[in-house]
């Protein structure tokens, strides 16, 4: 389809004046009355742009496949949902493993757990391992994003699920991606890292397992889990970049490795929208902006 060069003036008008986004809205609006739902021109609109508060908990489940593209469908399907939830969580609370004052996350987690046909035995059950953790602390943020316990359940269990079965061969290489970046970006901080042994204790799991879950508060965290849902990983690489460029003065004057860790797992939480906006841009300008799903 030919660009509509009267569109593109005033999207790059609206953005000149500072109502970026109008024109994004109307689009997306429009890709959400189609039926059925393309998910390819869905994921590439939410890797160019924000989504909408209004509309992402309904786009992340089509891009999850919490619900089908075919809208006619999406009544049918939440009910069976709704249905799948109640059953699982009955049958946990028969088997006692939960109980009304059972933790929300702790919850999900053993629903996770039963669906995956790994939950252990009641006598078996042990502090969890890092990969429930992993799980946890990604509930705990969509808790705090989602306030339906239905929407919520499956919202985690399926961004669990789609990050590992798509980026889990991807994951061990981004901290070396990291790397690469830094050196082009800020050397003399990669210099000093590797020098104070830091770069090996850097919070890869934090930023890489967990997806900054625990890291960004929600309302910053929510627009770099648009571009992981809608298929890039690489992201991340550029949410952590930009961390560490935002205290690159503060990383050169501490010496100790586990300084260097205490700080970047606790940053301040005032300025993160602005981290998350420079990593996107960043991500954009050295990926391109992607006509396509990346």
């Amino acid at each position: 389809m030919a660009e509509d060069p009267q569109r593109n003036f005033r999207t790059a008008y609206y953005e000149k004046v500072g109502f970026r986004g109008v024109e994004e809205k109307k689009s997306l609006e429009i890709l959400l009355k189609d039926n059925p739902l393309d998910l390819e021109k869905l994921s590439t609109f939410s890797q160019r742009f924000p989504l909408p508060s209004m509309y992402r908990i309904h786009v992340w489940k089509v891009l999850l496949g919490i619900l089908p593209p075919h809208s006619d469908s999406h009544a049918l399907v939440g009910g069976y949902r709704k249905e799948q939830y109640n059953d699982i969580l009955e049958a946990l609370q028969v088997m006692r493993y939960v109980n009304s004052s059972t933790p929300s996350t702790d919850v999900y987690l053993r629903m996770f757990q039963l669906e995956s046909q790994v939950l252990p035995r009641c006598s078996e059950t042990t502090a969890p391992d890092d990969e429930n953790e992993d799980f946890l602390s990604i509930g705990r943020s969509m808790e705090e994003i989602v306030d339906d316990p239905i929407d919520c359940y499956w919202l985690i269990k399926c961004f669990v699920n789609q990050f590992h079965a798509k980026f889990g061969d991807s994951i061990p290489h981004l901290p070396k991606s990291l790397e690469h970046y830094l050196s082009q970006e800020e050397p003399r901080l990669l210099r000093h890292l590797k020098n104070t042994g830091a770069l090996a204790q850097l919070p890869y799991s934090l930023w890489f397992r967990r997806c900054f879950a625990g890291c960004l508060p929600e309302s910053s965290l929510q627009r770099v889990w648009d571009k992981v849902i809608s298929g890039s990983c690489k992201v991340l690489v550029f949410v952590a970049l930009e961390i560490l460029l935002s205290y690159n003065n503060m990383l050169l004057g501490i010496s100790r490795p586990e300084d260097v860790a205490k700080l970047l797992c606790n940053i301040p939480q005032e300025n993160t929208d602005a981290i998350v906006t420079k990593a996107i841009d960043s991500w954009h300008k050295y990926c391109g902006t992607p006509m396509h799903a990346v």
